[in-house]
């Protein structure tokens, strides 16, 4: 059988189930956003691709180093953690001119500092075509946060709007080029409808879990889509989902680019991805000051719309190995 047709979620089902843990050190492996490791460590890791997850025609080199640094905070983040130390690993062409890649380590460098890293180490190496960076992050967590927590009952929160990251791509397909933000682009859309929409695409900040991480039962980052990472969580913790249309948090910004792009708000606030907001789980008795969209359930995955009428709704959202109809 084929990646295609196999898919991503039983790619990883099928790893974890070959590579079990069976060191006494490991706290949880394979499954959530981050390995939890005796005594607090957290450890995770992203690799992005040229021509997969970044087009360079269309993102800067700062943009990209920024990126890379915030989708792995946002792992540790999720898992309620503090992010302290991460290695660096990038893969170009020997003919990559230095300039690009001193604009890109400019754009780790900022994101280092925005997150109080330090850098310790990494690896380089050529490609014989595409580039491919990725990033080890190391960070701590007295009480990490999983997957696994959620119970029926609980309410499920997500920390900001959706679907403003699957817009600014939307956009950013359209403008077919880099775009500095510090230069607005002649459109007949307005420039503040746009900047944040593709700011939230090109260069995301993770978001800290501070005061939520206290009320949390179970905890993801919004990489792939609400739909498929609350069903993520949901399968880690043996449970269902019901949310609710109306209460799934749009910009003002979104509601109108998706207008002018012709997109329905629901379907990239939904299934987009790169949004890194975080979804968690709290109980009812519990007010952790973020957006409540729903309930988890003994079993089932449901949407509410606005008329009242439940429908079932799969995990749609970004997979690798699946094929594009």
């Amino acid at each position: 059988m084929k990646l295609s047709e196999k898919g991503e979620l039983s790619l990883l089902e099928a790893i974890r189930s070959k590579f079990p843990t069976r060191s006494k050190t490991v706290i949880t492996g394979i499954g959530d956003d981050a390995a939890v490791l005796k005594p607090d460590l957290l450890v995770t890791t992203d690799m992005m691709l040229e021509g997969v997850h970044f087009d360079l025609r269309l993102i800067t080199p700062f943009q990209l180093g920024f990126k890379l640094i915030s989708v792995n905070v946002s792992d540790i983040y999720a898992m309620g953690g503090r992010p302290s130390f991460i290695l660096l690993g990038i893969a170009v062409p020997g003919r990559t001119e230095d300039a690009f890649i001193q604009r890109f380590f400019d754009g780790v460098k900022a994101a280092i500092r925005l997150y109080k890293l330090s850098l310790v180490g990494g690896d380089v190496s050529s490609s014989k075509k595409d580039m491919v960076v990725s990033a080890t992050l190391l960070g701590y967590a007295k009480k990490p946060i999983g997957r696994s927590g959620a119970k029926p009952g609980d309410r499920i929160y997500v920390t900001g709007n959706l679907g403003d990251s699957a817009c600014g791509l939307e956009l950013l397909k359209k403008i077919n080029r880099q775009v500095e933000f510090d230069k607005p682009l002649n459109s007949p859309l307005r420039w503040n409808v746009m900047k944040p929409l593709l700011k939230k695409h090109l260069m995301p900040q993770a978001v800290n879990p501070g005061k939520f991480a206290k009320a949390a039962t179970a905890m993801i980052d919004l990489s792939d889509g609400l739909f498929i990472d609350l069903t993520r969580l949901c399968i880690e913790s043996n449970v269902g989902a019901k949310i609710y249309k109306s209460r799934i948090p749009v910009s003002n910004s979104m509601k109108t680019a998706s207008a002018f792009l012709g997109l329905d708000p629901f379907r990239l606030a939904v299934a987009g991805g790169e949004d890194y907001e975080l979804l968690f789980t709290a109980p009812p008795r519990k007010r952790p000051g973020a957006i409540c969209i729903g309930e988890i359930t003994e079993s089932g995955m449901l949407v509410v719309d606005e008329y009242g009428a439940e429908k079932p709704f799969a995990p749609e959202g970004y997979q690798h190995f699946k094929l594009k109809k």
